[in-house]
């Protein structure tokens, strides 16, 4: 059996840094963690006339996650402050690469932000700012290195999610100053961080198609690559 081809959402930087042009970014544990359990990685650059081809050529998707933030236009609300990094170009490339993937039902993982662009795309809305919604939440942006855990989530026993890790409490790293807010339609709530934060969604409508709040590309805990696995597994068994 062929390996199954994932394709990963990039980041785009202004010139400055790597490059004095614009550069596409991504961490290499994104990719590696795929490639250790049995994918192969396809970085997708914004070009929306690719998106059909896209489509047809990979066989899961996971939005990645990224220092900025998703348009709260998008979602009804005005822009405050802390939502002002955005990156509309990536956003929309985002929408339509996931209107594809649930189109032909393939996979589909949001990690970080990619969580919050899945919500955001099925009508749901976020918090802008996490420690102003709720000033005694955890440290949702942990000061300890990004492949350390900080933080406890709760998963619902009845979440696919729970199916795969059968765990009901997991150990996660935390790299994040917004979150999911009013879940979207058809998005279930399946997993959340003692301070109430929701840290995982998922929609059942479609064959696979999970958010999560943290990191699983560092291989941190068994969880994680539970989770990549079946992911993976799924990506192989296209219907």
């Amino acid at each position: 059996m062929k390996k199954p081809i994932i394709g990963f959402t990039l980041d785009v930087e202004k010139p400055g840094g790597y490059s004095k042009f614009e550069w596409y970014a991504i961490r290499k544990n994104y990719l590696e963690a795929i490639e250790k359990l049995g994918g192969i990685a396809f970085p997708l650059s914004h070009n929306l006339k690719n998106v059909d081809d896209y489509g047809d050529m990979i066989d899961g998707l996971i939005i990645t996650g990224g220092n900025f933030s998703i348009s709260p236009k998008l979602y009804g609300e005005k822009t405050a402050r802390f939502s002002k990094n955005q990156k509309k170009i990536r956003t929309k490339f985002e929408y339509n690469i996931c209107k594809k993937s649930l189109k032909k039902n393939i996979p589909v993982l949001g990690i970080c932000g990619g969580e919050q662009l899945l919500n955001v795309f099925f009508g749901g809305t976020l918090i802008q700012h996490i420690k102003t919604y709720k000033p005694n939440a955890l440290n949702h942006e942990q000061s300890q290195p990004r492949n350390q855990t900080s933080h406890s989530v709760i998963i619902k026993k009845s979440s696919k999610l729970y199916k795969i890790i059968k765990k009901n409490r997991i150990n996660v790293n935390s790299a994040h100053y917004q979150s999911v807010n009013i879940p979207g339609k058809n998005v279930a709530i399946s997993g959340k961080s003692i301070d109430g934060i929701i840290e995982s969604i998922e929609n059942n409508k479609y064959r696979w198609c999970i958010g999560i709040q943290w990191h699983p590309e560092f291989l941190i805990t068994n969880s994680d690559k539970l989770i990549f696995k079946d992911f993976i597994k799924h990506a192989k068994n296209i219907k």
